[in-house]
């Protein structure tokens, strides 16, 4: 019997038998495989089973249906152990038989050639010792606005302090 095991963090470890012929799945709880996670369209898709074939159809959905990172239009067949997404809810499906070969993509497959950029020597042409005499923005500061507020706060501070001196001297 197929069924679907959610991947998602929320909810690992909910799988959903798939035991009628069309199986509506979505946000809301009157579909029979419900998911209650805001990525997920009200009626989001519908799970067929057509012979030994398991297909997912989408019901134009807000954030789409992928299998495998592939975004579906209309429907396509869910083979066991494919990942299937919905909104941003991924689960597998498991059918109880092995996953059929596929051909193993290489690594170079997924890459791609990411450019070098421009070599030291290429800058200054070569062989030339980089120029470290001209000002880089990493010179040190001066503490000179610093110390101009620590006078200030000092001749405020003694200011304070005689005025309140002058003031209890009125008062008695």
């Amino acid at each position: 019997m197929a069924r679907l095991v959610l991947l998602s963090e929320g909810f690992t470890g909910r799988s959903f038998e798939l035991k009628s012929e069309t199986t509506p799945v979505g946000r809301l709880p009157d579909n029979a495989f419900d998911i209650p996670e805001s990525s997920v369209s009200s009626h989001h898709a519908e799970i067929i089973l057509r012979g030994n074939d398991v297909v997912v159809r989408d019901l134009n959905s807000t954030n789409g249906t992928f299998i495998n990172g592939e975004q579906i239009e209309g429907e396509a067949v869910l083979k066991h152990g494919q990942i299937l997404r919905l909104g941003t809810v991924e689960m597998r499906l498991e059918t109880g038989e092995a996953p059929a070969p596929t051909k193993k993509k290489t690594q170079l497959e997924h890459t791609r050639p990411i450019p070098q950029g421009v070599k030291l020597d290429e800058l200054q042409g070569a062989g030339a010792p980089p120029q470290f005499d001209k000002q880089t923005g990493f010179e040190k500061r001066s503490n000179r606005g610093q110390k101009i507020f620590a006078v200030l706060v000092i001749v405020v501070g003694v200011v304070l302090v005689a005025a309140l001196v002058w003031v209890l001297l009125q008062k008695r």
